[in-house]
């Protein structure tokens, strides 16, 4: 027998199934507060008296700063009062309050208040707000400039309160910032205030952070910058901002950097007049310099702190860094099919040539028998290119001229970058702060560097510029930090992986101040235990230690390669212990050190202290690790876990091959 249907007489009274029930107050001290202070603000504020509902919003703005004055605020539907009824008010006062109401809401609350906000349609608000200021400030009967003293500091404050919450509300919804910048009226109000000359200096470094914002990876914000429009220029006046050496000019090139990535301008494909991210690192460079030598001053306008312009020039200069990466990586892509294609069109113009001896050839092979034994060789050859990464020369970068972005980071950058390392080696948190970001800076750059491969002639100018900025990187930075035996593992670990690039990009030169490579073997010991919550086990201090020393044990004497070189066979062979990435990385490393029979190391210390037999020892924990990796929960662990324990059942066979 069915079921019986429910009763559906009540269908239409149902209630709202995502509105919670609020409930009573039992903390005696918050029911005395909004018996006080919140309802009867709450109570002017929805009044038929214009100066009551003025009064109530500038209250409660002075009070919504107090964390139990606001929970209570929004216990009493306080944003839905400000949106339907204060927000429209006839009073600026009273709108400017409301704004910043919102303003601090935005500001002290989770990620989940932006989003409501965008979901009960704040967007609609923000564009009639971000239209009218803008009428305001461009009105010619009266002109703005000779409004009253009290209604330009509202129009002030509206500005900066939305120039405030719209990035905020970028940030914590995708669907608010495509809103935003398809938006007409508000990306006019923000091309607006960038190029007023009256602008308030807290209002233009909001709506340029708020940019920031709105132009990272934002290909369309990043186009109506570039393009500008007929009456703001926006691009200029934001390449004129960024000459200073105050927070703005700061904000403007961290701008300008968001819109070259996403238009793809860039050393190989500059835009207006040559621009690319070289003609930002000569001033965020000279920023540096400037607020290194007067850490005490404030920035003309007495807006920010030193700190606060080394921050957001530091962050810039670390995205320029890995942004270049994808340039010189883009253009050897670019410059390598360009090649295959100038080949295929002259196989094409001597094709009956070339058929005629392949013909000659494939007779040639077939007549002769005896091929077994040459095809098992090749077969290992090619086994053992996939194992150590050795490919064909490729063309690469022409010189540094080419990159000029390369040079100026180069020759201006990293010498402020190590300065601005070195002055802030305090306890204090402002000063590892600047550290860390300095160092991360460095890091970027070095791991752009470490990409272009100097064993080929072409990159030789390069090399030479790049070496002893690598070298004084290392000796002023990474050995000074080293040295100091620092307890800081966040630091620790930016340094190391610092060091990893220095390492791959100074192979053959003499840069080792001492023991750092024993630093780094006790640091690595150290590390057990840091790394075990981290989301990403190959960005770990740990791996970073073993990768190091293995750059390390490349180009160094016989006794730093056996050193180095018995440390990473102990990491492998401590095996089920040994965190699965930390293995894999070391068997990666031995694979690179020891792939060359040419080289003195592979006789000196593989052959000489057994390491074949050491690795056939560890190849069954090997197989047995891969299988521990729940390839659901860590699938780039397993995939790169099965990729070593392939290549070492290739590189087994291939040394006992190439036994001397």
């Amino acid at each position: 027998m069915g079921k019986s249907r429910r009763n559906r007489a009540k269908g239409g009274q149902r209630p709202d199934p995502i509105a919670k029930p609020v409930k009573p107050l039992s903390d005696p001290e918050l029911i005395a507060i909004r018996e006080k202070s919140i309802l009867p603000v709450i109570k002017d504020l929805q009044s038929t008296e214009p100066k009551s509902r003025t009064t109530a919003a500038r209250a409660i703005s002075n009070i919504v700063q107090d964390s139990k004055c606001r929970k209570l605020l929004l216990r009493e539907k306080i944003v839905h009062i400000i949106l339907t009824e204060t927000l429209t008010d006839t009073s600026l006062e009273s709108r400017a309050a409301g704004w910043e109401i919102l303003r601090v809401l935005v500001a002290e609350e989770e990620r989940d208040f932006c989003v409501h906000l965008y979901r009960v349609d704040i967007m609609t608000a923000i564009q009639h707000a971000c239209k009218n200021l803008s009428h305001t400030l461009t009105k010619q009967d009266p002109p703005f400039s000779r409004s009253s003293r009290a209604e330009q500091l509202f129009v002030w404050n509206i500005a900066e309160s939305l120039t405030t919450i719209l990035p905020a509300l970028a940030e914590a919804q995708d669907e608010a910032l495509d809103a935003a910048v398809r938006c007409q009226p508000i990306v006019h109000f923000l091309f607006l205030l960038t190029s007023l000359g009256n602008t308030t200096a807290p209002v233009i470094n909001s709506v340029l952070s708020c940019m920031i914002t709105l132009s990272e990876d934002n290909q369309q914000f990043a186009e109506a910058i570039l393009s500008g429009s007929e009456h703001i220029k926006i691009y200029n006046r934001l390449l004129n901002i960024r000459v200073g050496n105050d927070y703005k000019a700061v904000l403007a090139s961290a701008i300008l950097h968001n819109a070259f990535s996403a238009a793809q301008w860039n050393d190989y494909n500059p835009g207006k007049d040559g621009a690319c991210d070289a003609i930002l690192v000569p001033m965020l460079a000279r920023t540096l310099e400037t607020t290194r030598l007067n850490m005490s001053a404030a920035d003309g306008h007495g807006s920010s702190n030193p700190a606060e312009i080394l921050q957001v020039a530091l962050e810039v200069l670390a995205s320029i860094g890995t942004t270049l990466q994808e340039t010189i990586e883009k253009g050897s892509r670019g410059k390598k099919e360009k090649k295959e294609k100038s080949e295929d069109n002259d196989v094409a113009m001597n094709g009956d040539d070339e058929d005629d001896e392949d013909d000659e050839e494939q007779l040639s092979d077939h007549e002769s028998g005896d091929e077994d034994d040459e095809m098992d060789e090749d077969e290992m050859e090619a086994d053992m290119e996939m194992v150590t990464g050795v490919d064909g020369q490729e063309d690469e970068l022409e010189g540094i001229d080419d990159l000029p972005t390369l040079k100026e980071l180069i020759q201006r950058a990293i010498p402020e970058l190590v300065k601005l390392a070195q002055a802030s080696g305090g306890d204090d948190e402002i000063s590892k702060y600047i550290l860390n970001h300095a160092v991360t800076a460095l890091s970027n750059i070095s791991w752009t560097v470490g990409c272009i491969d100097f064993s080929h002639k072409s990159n030789t100018a390069i090399s030479r510029a790049w070496t002893p900025a690598a070298q004084m990187i290392w000796q002023d930075i990474i050995a000074a930090v080293l040295s100091s035996d620092t307890s800081d593992v966040q630091l620790a670990t930016i340094v190391t992986s610092l060091a990893w690039a220095i390492a791959r990009t100074l192979h053959g030169q003499k840069f080792l101040g001492g023991d750092e490579h024993k630093k780094f073997i006790s640091l690595y010991h150290a590390s057990k235990g840091f790394d075990e919550n981290h989301d990403d086990p190959f960005q770990g201090l740990g791996v970073k230690c073993i990768g190091v020393l293995g750059q390390l044990a490349l180009a160094a004497p016989i006794e730093l390669n056996r050193e180095i070189g018995i440390f990473l066979l102990t990491v492998v062979k401590g095996l089920p212990e040994t965190p699965a990435a930390d293995a894999v990385e070391a068997l990666n490393q031995l694979f690179d050190i020891y792939g060359d029979e040419s080289n003195e190391c592979d006789k000196e210390v593989f052959w000489k202290d057994n390491f074949l037999q050491h690795l056939r020892d560890t190849a069954p924990k090997v197989k047995a690790m891969v299988k521990t990796v729940d390839k659901r929960q860590s699938g780039e662990l397993r995939e790169r876990a099965e990729e070593a324990n392939l290549n070492l059942s290739r590189f087994i066979p291939y040394k006992q091959k190439h036994r001397p």
